[in-house]
Parts: C-alpha cells; sequence; structure tokens
C-alpha cells in the first residue's frame, strides 16, 4: 500500500491551496481526500473537501460554523473522483472560497 500527501498552490498571494492525500494499493486508488484550503485570519481553513470517507466518495461544501453540505459522486472509479474532484476545484475555487467567505463577515 501506497500514500501520497502533497500541497497544489492556486492563485497568485500563497493564501489558496488543495491538500491531496492519495492512497494505493496495486497502483488502484482506494481512499483519498483532495480539499480546498483558504488561509484567513492567520489560519488553514478547509472549505470544499471530496473524500471517500463513510464508505462513498462525496463532496463536502464547508462553512466555518462547521456545517456540511454533502453530495455524493457517482463515477464509475476512484481515479476518475479523484480527477473531477481536481478540476472541479481549480476550475470553481474563487466561487466557493467567495460562498465560504460570507460566512466569515
Amino acid at each position: 500500500m501506497g500514500q501520497k500527501q502533497f500541497f497544489k498552490k492556486l492563485g497568485t498571494d500563497g493564501t489558496i491551496r488543495l491538500r491531496f492525500k492519495i492512497v494505493t494499493r496495486n497502483g488502484k486508488i482506494i481512499d483519498f481526500v483532495v480539499q480546498l484550503e483558504v488561509f484567513v485570519r492567520h489560519k488553514w481553513h478547509p472549505v470544499v473537501r471530496y473524500d471517500f470517507a463513510h464508505g462513498f466518495p462525496h463532496r463536502d461544501i464547508l462553512s466555518p460554523n462547521g456545517n456540511e453540505e454533502k453530495k455524493p459522486l457517482i463515477l464509475d472509479t476512484m481515479e476518475q473522483c479523484v480527477q473531477y474532484a481536481e478540476q472541479d476545484l481549480m476550475d470553481r475555487y474563487e466561487w466557493y472560497i467567495e460562498q465560504f467567505s460570507k460566512y466569515l463577515k
């Protein structure tokens, strides 16, 4: 079993990143987390998380007060789930952060 963890920076000021955790067995993904995070008020905050917790792939839209909006991912493979998560977060990170920031005010 192998595990990789890494970050990918988004934006230009270093306050937005994607956190990846990918666990593989025999070359296939068996668990993953792809999480959008923003640095606000001297702390990293999770904004959106795609993962395989609870036994199924899904997206959690998070708010600073701890609420989560959970939506299942209906894709054929875990590899597709990771690719979808990364692409969605890269394409829409500004919108996700804007929505999250409304709760911070």
